[in-house]
């Protein structure tokens, strides 16, 4: 077999088999496939597409391109979420110590800021001293000891992914929905864990802005997850506006801490609720969807979530007093403020570039070589539907440059002010399970 004949084959439309997909990504983990080689594969299969057992093909290949982990010896369920990405999404951090509380597990192996969108790896390295690059030893112990971990994906999972995400980085390839799929998926199978939870956003700051498009993600992942055995829920989920009160590391963990606190209600701590709830409910630990949110919120009220979350905290070498005092995390030097320049009715109409401004002031990177500022970002005062009066505060920008009148300008062609009320958009859009 050559790899000229699999990228001819997919060149010209025909299915391709288990051992043609198989032999081009163990010959391109293995360095016997050229770059070049896989760049033609993958923009064969961006043009000529994957059947769902074409992807499924993919995706197991990549999984076992490394250590796929079994946790079958962990005295519980297991579970892990996903979400594809957006502004202001760091529910990661509020499901995680819920479902633990629980007492399901989760390992969860999180990614990094890239774009428009946070990281819940940068989000996490803001409290001082927190370590997210443990070894597999490392995680499996904390995953016993508080029954989650959150690290990042260590060289043993899916290692392949990391080069074929490269070259689709750069060749143009990365909206192909089968590689979208089985780059998330491989990932989410070696991870281990029965039970997979996806969010997938949809709308002008999503990763896939056309909601059919991100139906077709989340389906094909779902009927992906299901052929290797696993229970999926997929749930699209809107990105039109960015999701809770602030953008930006430090920020979104201060965000957290008082959700688990039971301080902050809003469309953040709701989603997570419900998403929480929908892995409750997959893992079985009760009958319907209602009985799952009561339990998700329990375990809020009661503090149990709150405790796991400081517990992972001290067993990731961070340092806890975050808590309690915020100002642990550090301070910007600089806080300035976006004002409404008229009176009516808030509506947000270009919410990427609300993370693009993130960006710009340091919360984000633009480029992979770029360094993260923990403590800058945005505090979002009004959102979609909120009447504002002319010099209200729309935006609360920290920040350590000197110089943003650019970030300024990006926030104000984010929104649109007029005498019409804009209705909120349902934050949960469709469920594939």
């Amino acid at each position: 077999m050559r790899a000229y004949d699999v990228i001819y084959k997919k060149r010209n439309g025909q299915k391709l088999s288990k051992e043609e997909i198989s032999f081009m990504v163990e010959g391109y983990n293995k360095h016997e496939i050229a770059d070049y080689q896989m760049s033609a594969f993958l923009m064969s299969v961006y043009f000529q597409n994957l059947d769902d057992q074409e992807t499924f093909y993919l995706t197991d290949a990549m999984a076992n391109s490394g250590e796929i982990l079994d946790l079958s010896f962990l005295d519980g369920p297991t579970a892990d979420k996903h979400s594809t990405g957006g502004v202001g999404d760091g529910t990661s951090l509020l499901i995680a110590p819920i479902l633990a509380s629980c007492d399901i597990y989760v390992p969860m192996m999180s990614g990094r800021a890239l774009g428009h969108t946070g990281g819940t790896l940068d989000k996490l390295e803001s409290i001082p001293g927190f370590n997210v690059n443990l070894d597999i030893k490392e995680f499996i112990s904390v995953l016993k000891k508080n029954k989650f971990a959150m690290i990042g994906q260590t060289k043993e999972v899916a290692p392949v992914d990391k080069r074929m995400y490269a070259l689709r980085d750069v060749t143009a390839t990365v909206e192909s929905i089968p590689l979208i799929c089985s780059s998330i998926m491989s990932k989410k199978i070696a991870e281990g864990a029965k039970n997979i939870l996806l969010d997938v956003k949809t709308g002008n700051a999503a990763f896939i802005q056309e909601y059919e498009r991100s139906k077709s993600l989340a389906e094909k992942m779902v009927s992906v997850g299901k052929q290797f055995g696993r229970n999926m829920t997929a749930v699209i989920t809107d990105m039109d506006e960015p999701l809770g009160i602030a953008v930006g590391n430090s920020l979104e963990v201060v965000q957290t801490i008082e959700a688990l606190k039971g301080k902050a209600d809003n469309d953040f701590v709701q989603l997570s609720i419900d998403l929480a709830a929908f892995t409750i409910q997959q893992v079985g630990l009760v009958k319907t969807f209602e009985q799952a949110q009561k339990m998700a919120k329990e375990k809020v009220v009661s503090g149990q979530a709150l405790n796991k979350f400081i517990k992972m905290i001290e067993l990731q070498k961070g340092n806890p007093k975050v808590v309690d005092d915020y100002s642990v995390f550090g301070k910007a030097q600089n806080v300035s403020y976006v004002k409404a320049k008229e009176d009516g009715y808030l509506k947000f109409s270009n919410t990427r570039n609300i993370g693009l401004a993130s960006c710009m002031l340091g919360a984000g990177r633009l480029k992979v070589e770029d360094k993260i500022d923990p403590v800058s970002g945005i505090i979002i005062y009004k959102k979609t539907g909120d009447f504002v009066y002319k010099d209200d505060i729309l935006f609360e920008l920290h920040h350590n440059k000197t110089d943003i009148n650019d970030v300024i300008e990006i926030l104000n062609s984010s929104y649109v002010i007029s005498d019409e009320k804009t209705k909120k958009n349902k934050k949960i859009k469709y469920i594939v399970n």
